[in-house]
């Protein structure tokens, strides 16, 4: 971006060695002011702005909370697949700011930019929406849209993210220089306003409003689009009073051709004959001015410390993805309130808004008057090892988890329970080659095995013999049985005899707050049972066995049921996280038919609270390095070079989530090793950090301003201009 106002062309910053005379610049005529707020020197037009600033932030944030789950249980899709596209999405949201710059600053002007590719946001918007539509086609429809609704989102978030800032800072005077500041601390504060309440509120929408039976992401995407669409329609009516400088050219065009013919030249020019230059981008002095190349020199020496950054952000990034999908093998319930997963990622922007002032008002000062010199790189460096601290404790969450989570069987290995439903205690023996007992026990009434028990095979698929004993009879079965997989033995009344079937069992807990549960009709007639507005079931008569539901988790005491000849309901009490539950449908009382419960696989005991700890590391990190990092870079290069510090910012953060997808995609490692890997990458990096940044002399910002007034005097107020807008920004 180039705020430079308009009757002040970069050309006079930026012109080559010419012999040719600079036409004189026509006579500037005093324009109507805009007007002001409640007779304040801030122009109205601002309040268009901020308040477009939140609606499309709540959009973004909102609609990119839920999306890792979408990709998870909408679309099928693994969780390293599922993490990869997530953070190659939020790796184009950060490229495309370069074009959107490009756009505007070079054809079409900041106003029409973001009226432009706000329309392209809000048609990506509405092809996401359709594509979580349950009833719209097949997955490979979904998936379709899915992705062209994102890239359409991707080029128009990024496209007007370097416009909107600074045009809300081209509406004001020069000579309210403190009132615009204020302007980037609300601009500020409506950023971390509608990402906080989107986070908490989207999730919301999706986990406790139930469409099509299941959970509704069309609804999750639809309102973060709606609200994008208000935020077009209130940026436009402000039309009429906004400032709306023309296109002036990219400054960040001008390095990169500045550099490449540096380089260029000098290869051209390598023959010995040929005087050195005491600087490698003194090559360019042919075509381009000395004062274009003096500030391109101070940006490289930034640049040269930016190369280690993205490691930081493919740490920070993932609380998203990995730390979302973390949070969906956890217990959401408080106490006073049930989190969903994804709603945990609401931490970062509120701890933001708590940590900004404590650092500076509190732990700055205590440090510096305990006579440490806590200089910007040292800020950096120790944010770095916060969230290389942050990804420890994810990875001891990882690990515990794991360790509470149920035994698997290996290969030629199955688990194995008995539910004895018969009315009296059942003896129950696995027969082996040679009639040896490979399994006995006693089983009462409508109660199971303690625990399953681990049977070998001798191939991948078995067939067991069983020995019944119930009163004075001894039933003999065979059932077949596969490796890797988890049977229940269901014993049940045969006339005066018993009889029994081999059911396959959940392999794992249910995620994403959800829980699952499976019926057992013992009734004479097929049960019809509803378990939401959209969700239903039915089961057959007679030890009838229903497939595995997952629904949320919550209390259930009235679930409405019918048969053929009557409606009653069953209590069925807390489905909890992650738990599965067995239900058997009985009418053996006075009180109608009941549902006796039976939980196979237990409930989540990690509490989703033990997230907090790395949320807090990773965001103070995130606060010493962010922040830190674009206040230090800002002084060490020339005002002129600001919006080519800000273009590489944005692309250390897409690099660093393509760092995150190719580790997803082929590391291979289990969830907790990973973490383990960034944390212990991101630590080599902040050693290298360390060692640049011990070499490195900074450079006092007056020296800055200092050469430049000297080559530049005429221009010395608009450079201060662009600092401010940069700088507070």
């Amino acid at each position: 971006m180039n705020p430079f106002q308009k009757n002040e062309s970069k050309e006079t910053l930026f012109l080559p060695v010419s012999t040719e005379e600079v036409p004189p610049r026509p006579p500037s005529f005093p324009k109507k002011p805009s007007p002001k707020i409640c007779g304040t020197n801030y122009p109205l037009s601002i309040a268009f702005i901020v308040v477009n600033e939140f609606c499309e932030r709540f959009s973004y944030y909102g609609m990119k909370a839920v999306l890792t789950l979408y990709f998870l249980y909408f679309l099928h899709w693994s969780e390293d697949t599922s993490t990869s596209v997530y953070h190659a999405f939020s790796s184009l949201c950060y490229f495309t700011p370069i074009l959107g710059a490009a756009i505007a600053d070079s054809w079409l002007g900041k106003f029409k930019t973001i009226i432009y590719l706000s329309l392209v946001y809000v048609l990506g918007h509405v092809i996401k929406s359709l594509g979580a539509l349950p009833i719209l086609g097949g997955q490979m429809i979904h998936t379709v849209l899915s992705m062209v609704g994102l890239s359409l989102i991707a080029l128009g978030t990024g496209g007007i993210k370097p416009c909107v800032a600074a045009f809300g800072g081209d509406q004001f005077e020069e000579e309210h220089a403190e009132e615009r500041t204020r302007y980037f601390s609300v601009f500020y504060l409506s950023i971390n306003a509608g990402s906080l309440i989107s986070t908490f509120v989207t999730p919301m929408l999706r986990g406790d409003v139930q469409c099509f039976g299941k959970d509704c992401y069309a609804l999750a995407f639809g309102v973060p689009g709606l609200l994008m669409v208000i935020a077009l329609v209130v940026f436009s009516m402000g039309s009429k009073i906004y400032k709306k400088p023309p296109p002036e050219g990219n400054i960040v065009t001008q390095v990169v051709r500045c550099i490449w013919f540096a380089i260029s030249n000098r290869f051209k020019n390598h023959s010995g004959d040929i005087p050195k230059r005491e600087h490698w981008l003194d090559w360019a002095a042919e075509k381009y001015s000395k004062q274009l190349i003096m500030d391109v020199k101070a940006l490289t020496r930034v640049l040269f410390l930016y190369i280690p950054l993205p490691m930081f952000w493919a740490l920070l990034d993932q609380q998203g993805s990995r730390w979302t999908l973390q949070a969906t093998r956890m217990n959401g319930n408080l106490g006073f309130f049930v989190l969903q997963p994804d709603q945990m990622q609401v931490l970062n922007p509120f701890l933001v808004l708590i940590f900004i002032p404590l650092f500076d008002l509190v732990v700055y000062r205590l440090v510096a008057k305990c006579g440490i010199n806590f200089t910007s790189l040292r800020k950096m460096a120790v944010g770095m090892i916060l969230a290389c601290l942050a990804f420890a404790v994810a990875a001891a969450v990882e690990i515990k988890i794991n360790g509470m989570a149920p035994a698997q069987p290996d290969s030629q290995e199955i688990f194995l329970q008995v539910l004895n439903l018969a009315d009296d205690e059942v003896k129950v023996k696995v027969l082996g080659n040679g009639n040896n007992s490979l399994l006995e026990e006693s089983i009462k009434s409508f109660q199971k095995m303690p625990q399953y028990s681990r049977l070998h095979l001798k191939t991948k698929s078995h067939d067991f013999h069983f020995q019944l004993k119930y009163h004075n009879l001894s039933v003999y079965t065979e059932h077949s049985v596969e490796e890797k997989k988890l049977y229940t033995l269901i014993i049940r009344e045969d006339g005066k005899s018993i009889s029994s079937m081999m059911v396959k069992d959940a392999e794992s807990r249910a995620t994403n707050g959800m829980t699952a549960m499976r019926f057992v009709n013992t009734l004479h007639e097929e049960v019809n049972i509803s378990l939401g507005t959209d969700t239903s079931l039915s089961v057959d008569k007679d030890y009838g066995v229903s497939a595995y539901r997952t629904v949320q988790r919550g209390e259930y005491p009235v679930v409405h049921c019918r048969t053929k000849d009557e409606n009653f309901s069953l209590n069925l009490g807390l489905l909890d996280f992650g738990a599965a539950y067995l239900f058997v449908i009985t009418n053996s009382t006075n009180r109608g038919p009941q549902a006796r419960k039976i939980e196979y696989i237990p409930a989540n005991k990690m509490s989703i609270a033990w997230q907090l700890p790395q949320y807090a590391l990773v965001t103070a990190g995130e606060v010493m390095f962010s922040v830190t990092g674009l206040e230090f870079s800002y002084s060490q290069a020339p005002s002129s070079m600001k919006s080519v510090l800000q273009a590489a910012w944005l692309l250390t953060v897409a690099v660093g989530n393509i760092i995150v997808l190719i580790v997803a995609q082929f590391s291979g490692l289990v969830q907790w090793a990973e973490f383990i890997l960034f944390s212990c990458l991101l630590l080599v990096v902040c050693l290298i950090f360390s060692i640049m940044g011990y070499y490195y002399i900074p450079i006092k910002p007056e020296d800055i301003q200092g050469s430049a007034d000297k080559q530049m005097p005429q221009i010395q107020g608009n450079m201060i201009n662009l600092e401010t807008k940069k700088t507070k920004l």
